[in-house]
């Protein structure tokens, strides 16, 4: 994996955060949107945004005095490429139990 992609995991790592992407990805957020969902303080939501922001997964952008999180899914490319390797490692190993099954069946 590339060092590259650590911020993203990091910032994947706790649930709170990960809730927060999923809000994110219905509609952008201001900081005091995404508090109202939590029983946690704007200060610690906002330590949170920013572990995203960090990571690449939300962008902010200035609106007047407020900030508006968006989702940035092109930023969950190293987690898919990741992931693939599973997906991969999983087909040929199923491959191979499935051609050792019909091979003890023949």
């Amino acid at each position: 994996m590339s060092p590259a992609a650590q911020p993203v995991f990091r910032a994947l790592a706790d649930p709170t955060r990960r809730e927060i992407l999923v809000m994110l990805a219905e509609a952008d957020l201001t900081i005091g949107e995404v508090s109202e969902n939590f029983d946690m303080t704007r200060a610690a939501v906002k330590k949170h945004l920013t572990m995203l922001s960090d990571g690449g997964l939300i962008t902010v952008t200035p609106r007047g005095r407020e900030k508006v999180n968006s989702l940035a899914p092109e930023a969950f490319g190293p987690v898919r490429d990741w992931l693939s390797f599973f997906d991969r490692f999983w087909d040929e190993r199923l491959d191979a139990l499935k051609t050792a099954i019909e091979k003890d069946n023949s």
